[in-house]
């Protein structure tokens, strides 16, 4: 039975059993992995920019559909912070549109120019960013929800690097719409503390990446299943594109030449912090080299399991931080009705 607790504008907008989302990862959140989300009764989006060209983009989500046996998904849209010749996010959400899918993530860049034709075909707009002053300016262009990702979080947690916990408190104050907490987000107590702090649900990217579906060599998950929270570090900040990673050989040297250098421009980083690096990564299983987004929530990712294993877990952890703020009664009245 679903805890009334988890009956929020997350779980209605999706029709999902839990208010979680599973985040867009760049190269890893395919129709395996995004799928394996909608059967396991929470929302994954399949990462536009991971397919080479629209064809291949329309084959996963046709693909997807089929495997998902009826549940959500959806499509994650990152747009570069600019405008730039030959960008094809028009085409993109023309072609999420034509296909019927219901839900889109953006993140990058205000979506404004597209929401009319978003709303227009019915899409649900979930739009992510760094901090909350970025989410005021969603809200105020009209998105559904915004999902804030504090500076605990793997990938890109922004220059302002305020933490998950104080952009709770900040949200529930700033914002009229549905947010959703992410950042560092691993456990089902996390969850609950972010319901009761306003939010509408989490965002969780590193804990699933040690999930079965992951199409990832298992040496990489290992490793990942291994570490702890302090095997993360930020970079690119120079450049003003700060990102947190796994500590390795490549995050060690770009810290290093940030540290000698600290007018180095991207041209010089690329060398090292270019995506195909870290995708071979996934290919080989050598987490030596690459930039590999990961967050604090490391030290949660224990073992290797099936996706459902890892939902069903923060649902189990959950429900047990739930029954430690209700009353002896009414806990008493929960495990009879359980058992």
């Amino acid at each position: 039975m679903t805890d009334p607790a988890f009956d929020t504008a997350v779980t209605r907008a999706y029709g999902t059993k839990l208010p979680v989302v599973a985040g867009g990862l760049m190269w890893l959140s395919d129709a395996a992995y995004v799928s394996a989300c909608a059967r396991a009764g929470i929302i994954g989006f399949i990462t536009a920019a991971s397919f080479p060209d629209p064809d291949a983009l329309r084959a996963e989500i046709r693909r997807t559909r089929e495997m998902a046996e009826g549940g959500a998904f959806g499509v994650n849209v990152s747009m570069l912070p600019k405008l730039v010749p030959g960008e094809r996010t028009g085409e993109i959400f023309e072609l999420i549109a034509e296909e019927g899918v219901r839900f889109v993530e953006t993140s990058g860049r205000n979506p404004e120019p597209w929401l009319p034709m978003l709303k227009a075909a019915g899409i649900t707009v979930l739009h992510k960013v760094p901090s909350v002053r970025y989410a005021e300016k969603a809200q105020a262009v009209g998105v559904d929800m915004v999902s804030i990702v504090g500076a605990e979080c793997g990938g890109h947690p922004g220059m302002d690097l305020v933490g998950s916990f104080v952009n709770l408190a900040l949200a529930e104050r700033r914002l009229k719409i549905p947010f959703l907490l992410g950042g560092g987000v691993g456990h089902g107590a996390q969850l609950v503390a972010a319901l009761a702090g306003g939010a509408a649900g989490v965002v969780v990217g590193t804990r699933f990446l040690v999930a079965e579906e992951i199409t990832a060599h298992p040496d990489y998950k290992r490793a990942l299943a291994g570490a702890k929270e302090t095997d993360t570090m930020l970079t690119m900040g120079s450049v003003r594109n700060t990102i947190r990673t796994l500590r390795n050989e490549t995050s060690e040297t770009v810290a290093r030449l940030e540290a000698e250098n600290p007018e180095i421009g991207i041209e010089e980083l690329m060398p090292h912090v270019a995506g195909r690096i870290g995708r071979k990564a996934y290919e080989t299983g050598d987490v030596s080299r690459g930039m590999l987004s990961a967050g604090q929530s490391l030290g949660l990712t224990d073992r290797v399991e099936p996706l459902a294993g890892i939902v069903g877990r923060l649902e189990e952890e959950a429900r047990t931080a739930l029954a430690r703020l209700r009353p002896a009664p009414a806990r008493k009245a929960e495990e009879a009705v359980q058992a």
